[in-house]
């Protein structure tokens, strides 16, 4: 039996590898992939992002009613009718309820996912734009350009964000456009100081040195050499962006700054119905539900790529297996 349990091995062939070295010869990206799906916040967080991804993808399909056009022979406010749990057959059926417009209140949480997204979408890509070229420059460049653009950032940075998205909004004009745009703007200071204190630390190091003393310009530097790797605290601190921007986006609907009626947001959802709160409470819990599990779900994928991306954390896990 104890020849048996030998493995065989033939002449001129390798000896398999073991798990633990299939995984030392993957590259950083892979293995960085490995942990994040394993990880249990990754799990439950793609899990959610998904679905609100396909219910905006397939909004016309899953959305029962027009989101925007009043119903007929319904009645304002009416509560959840839902035929399987009791729901009289000759009632119409509403799966959250009717609001205060007539309007079926599921197809436009349903059609409102679509809004969401592409506000958190647009207004963390515009902002990593922009700050990220400004802190590369800075912490480049460095000498009075870093002073400049750093302090113009701490000015930024001395108002509360959601206030001074209310006052660029009041300036510009209230409606959606110009709320993303003041969400982009108050956004930009933190990907700038982030993006600086990566290049800041890159820029040191030695491969960077090399490719200096062989002729590379200082934008090859920046761009091929430095920038890549200085993006893992971006991707880390963008996923948790999204959902920061959303909740600013729903602040100031809900404020009556961000999307204008009768379009489906769930802020203007909230600002519509609150004071239903005690009479019709359906109206004002969904859409806040809607806005807690979407932004939970990029908090919850923030944390674990963070986790993914710690080469310390990952040296730890190791260790704590052997």
């Amino acid at each position: 039996m104890s020849t048996l349990a030998q493995p065989v091995r033939l002449p001129g062939l390798a000896p398999a590898l073991s798990a633990d070295a299939v995984a030392e010869r993957q590259s950083p990206a892979i293995r960085a992939l490995r942990r994040l799906l394993r990880h249990r916040s990754a799990q439950v967080g793609f899990t959610l992002f998904f679905l609100f991804v396909f219910t905006a993808i397939f909004a016309p399909v899953l959305a029962p009613f027009d989101p925007i056009v009043p119903l007929e022979h319904v009645k304002r406010r009416s509560p959840p009718c839902i035929h399987i749990l009791g729901c009289p057959a000759d009632q119409p059926q509403h799966i959250l309820g009717i609001d205060g417009n007539n309007r079926d209140m599921f197809s436009r949480i349903i059609f409102g996912s679509r809004l969401s997204l592409m506000i958190g979408f647009t207004t963390v890509s515009f902002a990593i734009v922009i700050g990220g070229v400004l802190g590369a420059i800075a912490g480049y460049v460095g000498r009075w350009v870093d002073m400049v653009i750093m302090r113009t950032m701490d000015v930024l940075l001395a108002f509360p964000s959601l206030l001074l998205a209310i006052a660029i909004v009041t300036v510009l004009g209230p409606s959606l456009t110009n709320a993303l745009l003041a969400i982009g703007i108050v956004s930009i200071p933190i990907y700038a100081r982030l993006v600086r204190a990566s290049v800041l630390t890159v820029r040191e190091l030695d491969y960077v040195s090399a490719s200096r003393a062989l002729g590379a310009s200082p934008v090859q530097l920046l761009v091929n050499r430095i920038m890549p790797n200085a993006t893992t605290p971006l991707i880390v601190q963008g996923t948790l962006g999204i959902a920061t921007a959303i909740l600013d986006a729903a602040g100031l609907s809900f404020l009556g700054l961000g999307a204008e009626p009768p379009r489906p947001e769930w802020g203007l959802m909230l600002s519509e119905e609150r004071n239903s709160v005690f009479n019709a409470p359906h109206l004002v819990f969904f859409p806040g539900l809607a806005i807690m599990l979407l932004v939970l779900s990029f908090n919850l994928i923030g944390d674990a790529l963070r986790d993914a991306l710690d080469p310390r954390l990952a040296q730890r896990a190791v260790k704590a297996k052997t």
